[in-house]
């Protein structure tokens, strides 16, 4: 059986069967467990809400680099979601792996804090905003990536797992990308510490040996 670049078996499903004590043999498309089926409604029902999310907004971007950003995720997204579904409702195998989301920003921060207006609740919606809506397509690419982690955590269907598994990166990609925009417009402002005391954090750790010592048995 053979392995794609993202982990998930290809070429053959998993076709065994699995016991429960109570009703006997377990089916591929039963095989998931009562906390796997909570958590998984739970991500999908998240993923859905982020997907209607970015539909609503979509009419109100204003930079053309913000709307590229929201066209790419939404399908790369709704892409993920379709193959979630296949494999949550059969238990084996989606049709196709997941895919991997490639940025087509670079990954350069501009470090410090500029004085900006404090933010509050905004009281009409002609006050949406391209700084609004980046953060509310960041925060869906971070709930994505922490309820994915939870739910593959909680999998107990092989398959369900490793397509949760691969999904968690594509988030983190998402996220990072839509922080490097919001970082550029001042939205997202990265504080540092003073050098001496970056300098003390970063030595406050030191290699170990990379062999593990071997006790003699009395």
């Amino acid at each position: 059986m053979t392995q794609n670049p993202f982990g998930q078996k290809t070429g053959q499903q998993i076709n065994q069967t699995h016991q429960n004590m109570q009703t006997g043999d377990v089916s591929a498309q039963m095989n998931h467990g009562a906390h796997e089926l909570f958590d998984l409604h739970e991500t999908l029902s998240e993923t859905v809400a982020g997907l209607n999310q970015a539909i609503l907004f979509r009419t109100k971007v204003k930079d053309p680099e913000l709307l590229d950003i929201l066209n790419r995720q939404f399908q790369f997204s709704l892409n993920e979601y379709n193959i979630t579904v296949e494999a949550f409702k059969s238990g084996q195998d989606p049709s196709q792996p997941t895919g991997k989301y490639q940025m087509k920003t670079g990954n350069d921060f501009v470090y410090g804090l500029k004085q900006s207006p404090p933010k509050k609740p905004i009281q009409s919606e002609t006050e949406i905003s391209d700084e609004i809506i980046s953060g509310f397509l960041l925060w869906a690419a971070k709930a994505g990536a922490s309820s994915k982690t939870m739910s593959a955590l909680e999998t107990t269907n092989p398959v369900v797992r490793r397509v949760l598994a691969d999904s968690v990166p594509n988030c983190i990609e998402m996220a990072y990308e839509l922080s490097i925009y919001q970082n550029k417009h001042h939205y997202y402002q990265v504080p540092q510490l003073a050098q001496q005391d970056m300098q003390q954090m970063l030595n406050s750790f030191a290699t170990a040996q990379t062999t593990m010592p071997i006790d003699k048995i009395q």
